[in-house]
């Protein structure tokens, strides 16, 4: 479920409201089209010799991929369920998997879909007992834990990766990023003592009077630190959600190598975690919906980077993303029919209306 992750993950909103994608953003899709249709074209002997590896798969190695993506999607839901049951709302995991993979299938299927299957997110998740301030620190609290995970993967693919490849790039980019977050724990430990956290107030109060975005998140903030403290005071159970989150990138990686394993092509073990996490920092660019043509490009050539020959890349690449993608698409849309049937019938019968 790696093209958005972010049902659960995005914030792209303000008070439940959707951004629409400019004219900058059409005309990158349009021009990443154009360059899939080239590429397609000049490359019709890889493409062919991807066609013949595909007839030849084995089943046993799709159906061990197409478990690890299930085990991916369940993961990726049990983030927001965690939140939400520290927030005392408390939901079944079916129940949160379809309303995420509902929200996923918003964000890979439409314009600017990221910001719709947040919103939508938002107040569904509002409506549904959670309240505002839960639902906001749901749908954000989810994105940090979900970037923090794939920052180190990240990490950890560059050790892996040795110095071939991209990693003479990557390497001081995850360096910077590690510091950044190096820092951040250290001032969260700072917090601990009472003349910072003065100092601190004392700046934030000054920014929440000069902006009023400031002031909404800080009472929003407010509402669940309060809540936090009222439920699951304790740090170390904040720990799952990091926990579940890793595990949703972790199986997603495996699903890819499986595929790989159902088409005989070699698994490039020092490579394919940095390829991976790669490839899911340039899908968050969303120039596309749901990255089409980015993500095949771009982990198809970060394969052939890391020793695959370029018809066995694509050829795995394209079944990863028909399992990881296009087979969900269809799942995400039905749950999405079964929510909005539902809350049909909540109207009818006099309740609140959700969507």
């Amino acid at each position: 479920m790696p093209q958005s992750r972010a049902g659960a993950g995005d914030s792209g909103l303000v008070r439940g409201s959707a951004a629409r994608p400019g004219w900058v953003w059409w005309v990158c899709a349009g021009l990443i089209g154009v360059g899939a249709a080239l590429f397609a074209l000049s490359r019709r002997r890889e493409l062919a010799e991807a066609y013949h590896l595909i007839t030849r798969v084995r089943p046993l190695g799709v159906a061990v991929a197409v478990a690890f993506e299930a085990l991916s999607v369940l993961c990726f839901a049990a983030v927001p369920r965690w939140l939400l049951r520290t927030g005392g709302v408390r939901w079944s995991l079916g129940r949160m998997t379809s309303t995420t993979m509902a929200a996923n299938a918003m964000a890979g299927a439409l314009p600017g879909g990221a910001a719709v299957s947040a919103a939508w997110l938002l107040r569904y998740l509002s409506r549904r007992g959670a309240g505002h301030v839960l639902a906001v620190a749901v749908v954000v609290t989810a994105g940090v834990a979900s970037a923090l995970s794939l920052l180190l993967l990240l990490a950890v693919g560059v050790l892996l990766a040795g110095p071939a490849g991209p990693d003479a790039v990557v390497r001081p980019v995850v360096t910077v990023l590690l510091i950044a977050l190096t820092t951040g724990v250290v001032v969260l430990g700072l917090c601990g003592f009472a003349p910072v956290r003065r100092v601190l107030r004392r700046v934030w109060g000054a920014v929440c009077r000069r902006f009023g975005w400031a002031r909404r998140i800080g009472s929003d903030l407010a509402g669940l630190v309060g809540q936090v403290r009222g439920v699951e005071p304790r740090l170390l159970p904040w720990l799952w959600p990091l926990t579940f989150a890793l595990l949703n990138w972790t199986a997603d990686v495996a699903c890819l190598a499986a595929t790989m394993w159902a088409l005989g092509v070699p698994v490039p073990r020092r490579g394919l975690l940095l390829a991976y996490a790669l490839t899911q920092l340039a899908g968050s660019l969303r120039l596309t919906p749901g990255n089409l043509g980015i993500a095949e490009a771009t982990l198809s050539a970060l394969l052939v980077v890391y020793g695959l020959p370029p018809g066995r890349a694509i050829a795995a690449t394209f079944l990863y993303r028909v399992i990881s993608y296009w087979a969900l698409q269809p799942v995400g849309w039905s749950c999405w029919i079964a929510l909005t049937l539902e809350n049909a019938l909540r109207t009818r019968r006099g309740g609140p209306r959700i969507l």
